[in-house]
């Protein structure tokens, strides 16, 4: 075996032992994130927030810091807006969110990490891992064998599936 090819087979080996934590966590978020539009596995937590009395219906979004503000109705002083209600004389709302446990929560919120999270180093170097997963997974076997051939119709399946799947 040449030196290269050797180098290969260590370096998947031992990053893929090195990352078998993180690809399970990423496992995991990701089937939880296929349902996040979902009640699936969230529980359901009630909050009381005092803000300003007599806020006006279009500006109550702003006030509470909801992304999603969507009223609903209005009946004497009370403001129903989905997910919650506001008393327009007590400046009390109420809030209800549906949150996953807490170890699912943790876990979503890295697989979805952006910029404005120190976590999303940590998306780039899986990320790029991962590529280098594919690349080397290559130079595992010697081209001339079954199973290198074999392993060229899978990844060629695979190629097709993925196209089909994001084109059709």
């Amino acid at each position: 075996m040449n030196n290269s090819k050797l180098s290969m087979r260590v370096l998947h080996r031992y990053l893929g032992f090195f990352l078998a934590g993180i690809m399970a966590v990423y496992a995991i978020s990701g089937i939880v994130l296929i349902f996040r539009d979902t009640d699936f596995l969230k529980s359901e937590h009630t909050e009381e927030i005092r803000i300003e009395p007599n806020v006006k219906n279009e500006n109550i979004g702003k006030a509470l810091e909801l992304r999603r503000y969507t009223f609903e109705r209005e009946a004497g002083d009370m403001v129903y807006f989905k997910n919650g209600d506001y008393n327009r004389k007590t400046g009390v709302a109420h809030i209800t969110t549906k949150e996953l446990p807490y170890i699912l929560d943790k876990m979503t919120h890295l697989h979805k990490a952006s910029t404005d999270d120190p976590l999303y180093w940590l998306n780039i170097f899986f990320g790029v891992s991962l590529l280098f997963f594919v690349i080397s997974a290559f130079w595992m076997y010697l081209p001339k064998t079954k199973v290198f051939k074999a392993g060229l119709l899978y990844s060629l399946a695979g190629i097709v599936l993925t196209l089909i799947l994001l084109f059709v």
